[in-house]
């Protein structure tokens, strides 16, 4: 990463851009880390997962990663119909910076107000 100066210079052209372009919004990066994690993944499974989002949004999202060809959808033609969600090649070359996130995460990780009362008791 060379220094260059700022007034030259365009944020929209940089790789860090695009690649934010790709991750940004509410819960890509939870999908992102939730296929990496279990692999093959049911949508109800997921929604289960994670909790708090919507099936609308759920479904929402997983359609825009499987537009920037980061997850694979699997549809079985089958009574109930069963869909299977997984990362594509593209996906998981994104393994290795989820993993960091996940380490500094782990290294810099602040006490939960619980964990910091049981230390006071």
């Amino acid at each position: 990463m060379g220094k260059c100066s700022i007034s030259q210079a365009s944020l929209g052209e940089t790789g860090f851009s695009y690649t934010l372009s790709l991750i940004n919004g509410k819960y890509k990066m939870t999908i992102l880390y939730t296929l990496m994690e279990f692999g093959v993944v049911r949508f109800n499974e997921m929604k289960k997962y994670i909790g708090e989002i919507s099936y609308k949004t759920l479904s929402v999202t997983l359609k825009e990663l499987e537009g920037d060809q980061l997850v694979h959808r699997e549809e079985y033609p089958q009574i109930p119909p069963k869909v299977e969600y997984s990362l594509t090649e593209r996906g998981k070359s994104l393994i290795p910076i989820l993993d960091m996130m996940c380490e500094w995460g782990e290294k810099h990780r602040l006490p939960s107000r619980r964990e910091q009362n049981k230390a006071d008791i």
